[in-house]
């Protein structure tokens, strides 16, 4: 059902981290507090999340999931004739609104408590338990868009007028009905509803043969070490400093999962004509129409982002070469880009230092922002430091009428500083969209989603660059970013082009074959990395890399990453440049982006911001800015004459 289509499951915006391995360049005597063999009630309580913000206990928790249970058992007698009158109207969307903000705080407490401790059956249980409880309510929701779009929006903003509370309902209710062409009838839409039974067997299968079933090739490092090259080990392997290694892992791997071709490419082949079905079904004219029409995003947009991205390739291929510099090879291939070209500077920053960073680098935001990032550290909406039995990795996770819940595994280093800034981006976004919206507004798009997080690393390296007096550290910290950048936004965008001709190529009446997915993927990758011109040789064993991609199963999602970092790398611009152009008011302009949640569709938020998504002035900023930093990197690279 459209209107709550995140029904029941709170967004964890979660943020796996890939430590960056540094050796001793610089050291200092720091002690970063080692809690990962402590269990979880052992770990001093100002390092954790409050979670009693949420239930004071498990049993209060045990009450609540009975009352919203009842409160569940009421839909059946108040969605009879619920459009009948502004009265029940109001009555039926409250009542929704009500289980499913109850709802989410139940599914929180319990999902939080299980990642602090994934070994206890007793949270993993209660996950269940909701789980089971959610699609049995989700079963009785059929009925809704149709009766919105039966009822229609002259009747509806009849109804405004008698129940002015209806008000807060208009954007999802007028949304639901400008849809009303694609919208089924119910018998029909009961069919194609059973389609969900199968529809996600292609990824699930994909990533089944991925991280368990296939077969691990053993490979022999230039030190004579065996080791079995499973993902992770691919991963951790691929970054080494020794250039054979990188070359023999990279090559064995794909290798080996070129044996499986045929098997992905038919898997492939099927989730794309799934997509292709539910676009047709629906009345659309192409697969990626259908995808963007939910949050209203024109066709335009993405090919936007092609055209300007392909446009300025010069800015990736000039970082390409500046690494192949730094790390001193005459031919640069696909094999090295994962490598560090700067040596790492081992620098730590104490739990209470990265505080202070964060806070100091988001001072150009104001007190409002400011004052809620301390609130943020002061009343514990962080879980700092991993602990026995915790999970891996960060998020964040707002809940609404409480305050955001950020887990973090902190160790002092600082990719652990820089992914702090991220997830605060989302805490604080989550926070000011909740203060300023109902919860029926609330809850913003995806394709909104990783701005702030963005937007929040963008001001903490240009503060570091501004006011870190250790030139290598500067240099380690714009490589970084630049090569986060060449990740979310040069390669997201390789993977939508890609994602676009696959789909491009079943609207056809064709099928997705291992030789075309090999030939169409290793040509894209080639134009991207500069082959042609001799800038990153990319040799043809990472065809089939297309295989090992989760997102192409999602269904045009990747393009978001990008869209994301260009929107937040032209509001930090101007944000930090404020001063020389105070009439735009950028600050206020980008903080009433961050109150609106999803009270309008997300295109026309950032435009209310400055940021038009569509017109290719907003790519040649972020593209500016991106060489300017290339300068400078290269500015202090001569300086520390690392290169010529």
């Amino acid at each position: 059902m459209k209107y709550f289509k995140n029904f029941f499951v709170s967004v964890l915006l979660i943020t796996i981290l890939i430590t960056v391995y540094m050796n001793n360049s610089f050291s200092q005597e720091k002690e970063i507090p080692d809690y990962s063999l402590t269990e979880r009630k052992d770990i001093p309580v100002e390092y954790t999340w409050k979670i009693e913000d949420l239930f004071p206990s498990i049993e209060d928790w045990k009450k609540e999931k009975e009352e919203v249970a009842l409160l569940m058992s009421k839909l059946d007698e108040a969605k009879v004739n619920w459009t009948s009158s502004s009265k029940n109207m109001l009555s039926l969307l409250n009542l929704l609104n009500e289980i499913d903000l109850r709802a989410s705080i139940l599914y929180e407490y319990a999902s939080h408590q299980s990642n602090t401790d994934i070994n206890n059956t007793l949270f993993q249980a209660m996950k269940g338990e909701l789980q089971s409880l959610f699609v049995q309510f989700n079963s009785k929701l059929s009925f809704f868009n149709t009766d919105v779009i039966n009822l229609g929006s002259e009747k509806f903003n009849e109804y405004i007028k008698e129940e002015p509370e209806l008000e807060q309902y208009r954007f999802k209710i007028e949304d639901i009905i400008r849809g009303k062409e694609h919208v089924l009838p119910d018998d029909q839409q009961k069919i194609v509803s059973l389609t969900g039974l199968f529809s996600g067997t292609p990824s699930k299968v994909a990533n089944m043969l991925n991280d368990s079933e296939l077969p691990n090739v053993e490979v022999v490092l230039s030190n004579g070490e065996k080791v079995i090259l499973n993902y992770a080990n691919y991963v951790k392997y691929r970054s080494s400093k020794i250039s054979t290694d990188r070359s023999i892992v990279m090559r064995e791997f794909w290798k080996n999962q070129k044996k499986f071709q045929n098997t992905f490419a038919l898997l492939q082949d099927g989730a794309v004509k799934q997509h292709y079905f539910n676009a047709m079904v629906h009345n659309f004219n192409t697969c990626l129409e259908a995808k963007l029409f939910d949050d209203n995003i024109p066709v335009s947009v993405y090919e936007q982002l092609i055209e300007s991205v392909n446009s300025n390739l010069n800015t990736l291929h000039r970082y390409l070469t500046l690494k192949k510099q730094l790390l001193k090879i005459d031919t640069f291939k696909y094999e090295d880009i994962y490598a560090s070209a700067v040596p790492a500077v081992e620098k730590l920053y104490t739990y209470e230092e990265a505080q202070e960073i964060i806070i100091n680098s988001m001072k150009p935001l104001g007190d409002e922002y400011n004052n809620i990032l301390k609130q943020a550290f002061n009343s514990r909406w962080i879980d700092v430091y991993p602990n026995k039995g915790k999970q891996s990795g960060a998020y964040s996770s707002g809940v609404y009428g409480i305050h955001p819940f950020i887990k973090m595994n902190y160790n002092g280093k600082y990719d652990a500083v820089s992914t702090l800034t991220h997830e605060l981006g989302h805490a604080l976004h989550s926070y000011l969209s909740d203060n300023n919206q109902p919860y029926a507004l609330s809850q913003y798009p995806i394709f909104l989603a990783e701005i702030a997080s963005t937007f929040n690393e963008n001001m903490l390296m240009e503060y570091l660059i501004k006011n870190e007096k250790d030139d290598l550290f500067k240099l380690y910290v714009l490589d970084s970013y630049i090569d986060q950048v060449r990740g979310t936004l040069f390669r997201q965008t390789l993977f939508a082009e890609f994602e676009l001709e696959m789909h491009k190529r079943v609207e056809s009446g064709k099928s997705l074959t291992s030789d075309w997915l090999n030939q169409k993927y290793l040509e894209l990758t080639r134009k991207y990395c500069g082959h042609e011109n001799n800038i990153c040789i990319v040799d043809d064993y990472i065809q089939v890399e297309w295989s090992r991609i989760p997102h192409f199963y999602y269904n045009f999602y990747v393009y978001q990453y990008s869209t994301g970092i260009i929107a937040s790398m032209a509001l930090s611009n101007y944000v930090l440049n404020q001063e020389l152009n105070r009439e735009n008011n950028s600050v206020e302009r980008y903080l009433n982006l961050l109150k609106s949640g999803g009270s309008n569709y997300p295109i026309e938020l950032l435009k209310a911001a400055g940021v038009d998504m569509s017109d290719k002035t907003t790519y040649v900023s972020a593209f500016n800015r991106l060489n300017y930093l290339l300068d400078e990197m290269e500015a202090i690279a001569k300086k520390l004459n690392l290169i010529k």
